[in-house]
């Protein structure tokens, strides 16, 4: 029997209601009542449809496309919450956005993902469930617990299953993702490469060097994000030039901006792997090389134990 005083309550933003939906369907919940809607000039209106006085709220808002919109839709969500005298307030960030912007590698630029964590905070959260954050010491931003799941366990069942176990090369797109390619590679037993880029000596070109064995394998590239996807181009391209006998990836959150899908459609990747961290655009749903695998029941399992009070390091793979 849960420990936490309160009953559990589901809440969704307009951000990804499906996603909410499916981790309501595993924890045997219903969502939560409420209306989120735009006033003419767009400011965000919220009212809660039920009395929800002491209980442990969870809403599901990952930042993504629009991002700004969907920031402000959860920090008006949580103070509505707050003010509604819910005992305990977590937001389940699936995908945190500004993230990319955690560090001042630029005269005069700000720190972006620590304010947002400053933002999240303020609006009166008590805790923040996410995955897969581009840089594991955001979660010193917060001053309120964070759990960071991975979505290593979904990607790893799908790869076992499909038979990919012991006979594939995981590749790292850059220097900054060896350790995540490091810890697939031991959980399926596989080799380990990855791609070195450097610039011409013009300066204007990146020239990509594979570093490790991949020739007559199956690759695996893997990241955390694919957004423009113009790296996931460059990098299946080296792979395929150094003798790949067959190439896909895996990237937890698929932002897929821009011209992202002319770049999957046109490089040498034989499938593209996400998961619904973030809704797809309906164009990236139809495509035969992208595969869509859900995190619903990992965020399930982790919203039940840190509602129960139970520990989630299990899931912390």
């Amino acid at each position: 029997m849960p420990t936490h005083n309160g009953d559990l309550k589901l809440f969704a933003g307009s951000a990804h209601a499906a996603l909410a939906e499916e981790i309501a369907g595993v924890l045997g919940v219903p969502m939560g009542r409420a209306a989120l809607r735009r006033f003419s000039d767009t400011e965000v209106s919220f009212q809660i449809d039920e009395n929800i006085r002491g209980t442990d709220v969870f809403v599901v808002q990952p930042t993504c496309a629009p991002v700004d919109q969907h920031l402000v839709e959860l920090c008006v969500m949580i103070d509505a919450f707050r003010r509604s005298s819910a005992a305990r307030i977590t937001a389940v960030m699936p995908y945190y956005g500004y993230a990319r912007q955690d560090r001042k590698d630029k005269p005069r630029v700000p720190i972006s993902a620590k304010l947002v964590a400053n933002l999240v905070s303020a609006a009166g959260a008590n805790r923040v469930l996410t995955m897969d954050l581009h840089k594991a010491q955001i979660q010193g931003f917060f001053d309120i617990p964070v759990d960071h799941l991975f979505a290593t366990p979904v990607f790893i069942d799908y790869l076992t299953r499909a038979g990919y176990r012991g006979h594939v090369t995981i590749v790292s797109p850059d220097a900054g993702g060896v350790e995540r390619a490091r810890a697939y590679a031991k959980r399926l037993d596989a080799d380990l490469a990855i791609i070195d880029k450097r610039r011409s000596e013009d300066g204007h070109a990146e020239v990509m060097h594979v570093v490790g064995e991949v020739r007559d394998r199956v690759c695996v590239i893997l990241d955390d994000i694919v957004d423009t996807a113009g790296t996931l181009q460059q990098s299946s391209r080296a792979v395929e030039k150094s003798g790949a006998a067959g190439i896909m990836a895996c990237a937890v959150h698929g932002v897929l901006s821009g011209p992202a899908l002319e770049r999957v459609e046109d490089s040498p990747l034989e499938k593209l792997i996400v998961t619904n961290t973030i809704p797809l655009r309906p164009e990236f749903e139809r495509s035969p090389k992208v595969r869509v695998l859900s995190v619903a029941g990992l965020l399930g399992r982790a919203i039940q134990s840190i509602h129960q009070e139970t520990s989630v390091s299990s899931l912390f793979v």
